[in-house]
């Protein structure tokens, strides 16, 4: 006998062994039973006549919506790359550093891997940019 089949009996004679209010209880809250549990409480409401209806599963949570990173700017050194990224989290926005940890062990590479990459999601890049290039106006004039 599967395992699964073994789950269910074994749930029908606990719940068996149970009283009509713990039942009845635990069909109140059969949104949190695994689909084997359910299967043996529907069984043994059945048994006992019990016109209780088990609590419908909630519905499940949409996934959340992915985005797509882009590659905003590259920066040869891991300070500005870093200052960079505290302007865009400061205004609310959610950057990512891209090879930070290679450069950070050893700065020569950062020519070969193309110095380290500021990644923002794809509907942010054009605040993200707006927001770098005003602060590099701002650092410019003084």
């Amino acid at each position: 006998m599967p395992d699964a089949d073994k789950e269910r009996w074994r749930l029908s004679r606990l719940y068996g062994s149970m009283t009509e209010s713990e039942v009845e209880k635990l069909a109140a809250d059969a949104d949190s039973l695994s689909d084997a549990a359910r299967w043996a409480l529907k069984l043994d409401l059945s048994r006992r006549g019990l016109k209780t209806k088990l609590e419908a599963p909630a519905p499940p949570v949409e996934a959340a919506k992915l985005s797509k990173v882009v590659n905003l700017r590259q920066y040869m050194t891991l300070p500005e790359a870093l200052l960079a990224k505290s302007i865009l989290e400061s205004a609310g926005i959610e950057s990512f550093l891209g090879d930070q940890n290679i450069i950070r062990m050893d700065w020569f590479l950062s020519n070969a891997l193309g110095g380290v990459k500021l990644r923002v999601r794809e509907e942010d890049v054009e605040v993200a940019t707006a927001l770098l290039n005003q602060s590099r106006a701002d650092t410019s004039e003084v």
